[in-house]
């Protein structure tokens, strides 16, 4: 099962202005708890990053990172997870752990 995801560009700039931001230097994680009691995802990759194929392989190593360390039990929040100029240049893994190391941070991973 995947997390219902953010669509529209005013749900994005709610969570980057009212969110809370946690840093990595391969990710950044914005935070924002919604009203809706389920959780929402976004995955952005701007053009620094690089081309077409960084950007998508940035979103695709995120989302597999998010599946397997977010439950799904964790409430109402809206999550966007932010690639940076690092991303593209590591291993799967590495962003896991990253991703894994910003949810715990964001308490909502135990």
């Amino acid at each position: 099962m995947r997390y219902r995801p953010l669509t529209k560009n005013k749900e994005f700039t709610r969570a980057y202005a009212r969110g809370k931001a946690y840093v990595h230097p391969q990710l950044v994680l914005y935070v924002n708890k919604n009203r809706l009691g389920h959780t929402r995802v976004g995955l952005t990759a701007t053009k620094k990053i690089g081309g077409a194929v960084q950007r998508n392989r940035a979103r695709r190593v995120m989302r597999a990172a998010i599946a397997a360390h977010l439950p799904f039990d964790v409430g109402g929040y809206d999550l966007v997870f932010v690639a940076r100029g690092q991303t593209v240049r590591c291993k799967s893994g590495q962003v896991a752990a990253a991703a894994a190391q910003l949810l715990k941070k964001a308490g909502l991973v135990p």
